[in-house]
């Protein structure tokens, strides 16, 4: 194990100087994904997804111009995996940007997959699990790529006074207990799982220690499944200087909001007194939430401490969540706006039932599936074909851009609940976002005189509900790109749409390594066809994978709920029916329930091999729950 990879798994190592490194190198990292024990919140231990025996996972570094090698060892014995460089363009290298089904096949248990890529971008990134709904389980961490060039590196502050902050939700239930509850019959309005708590560094009451009159940068990324988070530092304010990877101009803000998978770097400099230690919050947005249930703390305060011997305070109660509004920023290279569209792609989202009762995510009218094939494997089988989006199939929601088009996403949200959207490969501009409840693009008349000359840019952007976006990116990057929402529970009830980029040219310059091929080959997934696999006539799409089908025509809403009240109405007879069943006799005596009341037992714990109950192993600090309270 390298000495780099040693400094980064202590528990909250990201909140240490990470240091860089002075040339162009090859970093490697080699990963045994694998389950351990955690207990983040100190509320309830469970199994997570570790690295190498550790959790919280360590962190990837490099510099810009680095080759980063990542070989990944599925250890899990029970579920597939896959690794996603969130953020990362990966130039020439889309068969290294980790969607399973859609840039590669799974990792199979016991089985190893090399990632390899060169880093041409700096800034704050992280990876994650793109399988299977996966990462909340605890399979995401920071990805940071230092600049030796940064305009703000020692003109505003030093390396050494950099520190890494994840924030995210946590749930005490694994992804395979609640994913098959959430799409789901019983659940017909979609109501999301709420989490259980929210987490700095992956803990709780987290201390930063500081140094007065000094300015640090925090890089702060939100790792969650499904909350964003309003941020704030008392007595403090944050400079932003970057955002998802792009440089800005600085912009001071008192409170930030981070969607799931959004990244802000900031600068903050600490005051010349040390007398005071200063909380700093993040309170999730309970917007999202369809129920807030009463035990639950939607806050999480770490403190930046100026001296371990003062007290931590409990932070303030605030009046209002006012958050920096993100699309008034400014790049720092003062990229003008691209021209008119070549290419238009409007994208409606809906929240609707299928005919198996249960609720899914479209755009439009389609809700993702995954083809049978890779979609990159069609893209490079295909030949001509791999022009028409009609090999990439019918659930896969595939545009096919030519290189150098100027495209253009617009996003009207039918919906009335937030969606983080994120574009694989690419930096989009944000040309607008609308206000909550402003309708659709085409009832709003905008034309290109409302567009910002010098617009923001970012890899994942909010749509606010019942409005809608509008993004512009060039098409420089050949590859297939997924563009989704964020929040993993709409990801994984199919709010995906897929770009492929270029696919000509990724015929005649794309090589797909040998390892990456055998991964499909171990578990009889075909690596050329369309989307059904068929080789013979990639037109025909005959056997390709299908969402359930939609409801009868004409069933309402509240046929929908009628649906729902029915089938629990089933489920609770039959509970009824099986309590009658195990109810003791009548005519039984009341020594007989007596006894059977005596000996009765409750077993909670894991057992060892002796048979009695044992504590599972916890592999990560214990925390006391702790937070602020807040007022919307």
């Amino acid at each position: 194990m390298s000495s780099l990879f040693r400094r980064l798994v202590l528990p909250v190592a990201w909140t240490a100087t990470i240091l860089g490194f002075s040339s162009a190198k090859t970093v490697t990292y080699d990963f045994n994904i694998e389950w351990v024990t955690s207990n983040p919140d100190g509320a309830f231990n469970r199994p997570t997804i570790g690295i190498n025996g550790q959790w919280p996972i360590p962190a990837i570094v490099a510099d810009i111009g680095d080759n980063v090698v990542v070989t990944a060892k599925n250890s899990l014995g029970n579920q597939t995996t896959s690794l996603h460089f969130h953020g990362l363009f990966m130039n020439g290298t889309t068969q290294m940007d980790g969607p399973s089904q859609v840039s590669q096949c799974a990792i199979a248990p016991g089985s190893s997959f090399i990632y390899n890529f060169t880093i041409n971008q700096p800034g704050t990134y992280w990876y994650h699990s793109h399988t299977n709904g996966q990462y909340p389980d605890g399979l995401r961490g920071p990805l940071i790529i230092h600049d030796p060039n940064s305009p703000f590196l020692n003109t505003s502050y030093i390396q050494e006074n950099e520190r890494v902050l994840t924030v995210s939700d946590w749930y005490h239930d694994q992804m395979t207990d609640l994913l098959p509850g959430f799409i789901d019959k019983s659940n017909p309005t979609g109501a999301e799982p709420v989490p259980n708590a929210a987490l700095w560094n992956d803990t709780q009451n987290l201390q930063v220690a500081v140094q007065p009159n000094t300015t640090y940068l925090f890089r702060v990324i939100n790792v969650g499944a499904f909350a964003g988070q309003y941020i704030w530092f008392e007595g403090h304010n944050m400079t932003i200087i970057e955002v998802d990877g792009v440089y800005h101009q600085p912009a001071v803000a008192d409170m930030i909001y981070l969607s799931a998978a959004q990244r802000c770097s900031f600068l903050i400099t600490t005051k010349a007194e040390t007398s005071t230690n200063y909380a700093f919050v993040a309170s999730m947005d309970t917007t999202l939430f369809d129920t807030l249930p009463a035990d639950l703390n939607y806050n999480v305060t770490g403190w930046l401490v100026y001296d371990k011997a003062q007290s931590l305070p409990d932070p303030a109660t605030v009046d209002e969540l006012n958050n920096f509004d993100d699309i008034t920023l400014v790049p720092y290279d003062n990229l003008t706006r691209f021209g008119e569209p070549d290419q238009t792609v409007e994208l409606d989202v809906i929240m609707d039932n299928l005919g198996d009762g249960a609720n899914y995510a479209f755009f439009n009218n389609i809700t993702y599936k995954s083809p049978k094939v890779p979609t990159l494997y069609t893209a490079l089988s295909a030949g001509d074909l791999a022009t028409d989006p009609t090999v990439y199939g019918s659930y896969t929601h595939s545009f096919v851009l030519e290189k150098g088009q100027i495209v253009q996403i617009t996003v009207n949200n039918l919906d009335t609940g937030r969606h983080p959207f994120h574009l694989h490969g690419h930096h989009f501009q944000a040309l607008y976002r609308s206000d909550e409840d402003a309708g659709t693009y085409e009832d709003a008349k905008i034309t290109e005189a409302d567009y910002p000359e010098i617009p923001m840019r970012r890899d994942t952007m909010v749509l606010y509900p019942t409005g809608f976006i509008v993004l512009r990116f060039r098409a420089d990057n050949p590859g297939v790109w997924l563009f989704h929402c964020h929040i993993e529970w709409h990801v994984a009830s199919g709010l995906i749409a897929t770009f492929v980029e270029a696919p000509l040219d990724l015929q005649k310059n794309l090589t797909i390594p040998q390892g990456h091929l055998d991964a499909c080959a171990s578990q009889n997934i075909p690596t050329a066809g369309n989307a059904a696999g068929n080789t013979v006539n990639f037109l025909d799409l005959t056997g390709e994978p299908k969402s359930p089908d939609p409801l009868p025509e004409g069933f309402t809403t509240r046929g929908k709920v009628a649906l729902a009240f029915s089938a629990l109405c089933g489920i609770l007879g039959v509970i009824t029916v099986a309590w009658y069943g195990l109810a003791p006799d009548a005519a039984a005596p009341l020594w007989v329930e007596q006894h059977a009341s005596e000996t009765q037992t409750v077993d909670s714990g894991v057992r060892s091999s002796e048979g009695t109950p044992t504590e599972p192993e916890v592999v990560t600090v214990t925390a006391v729950a702790g937070g602020a309270h807040s007022k919307a």
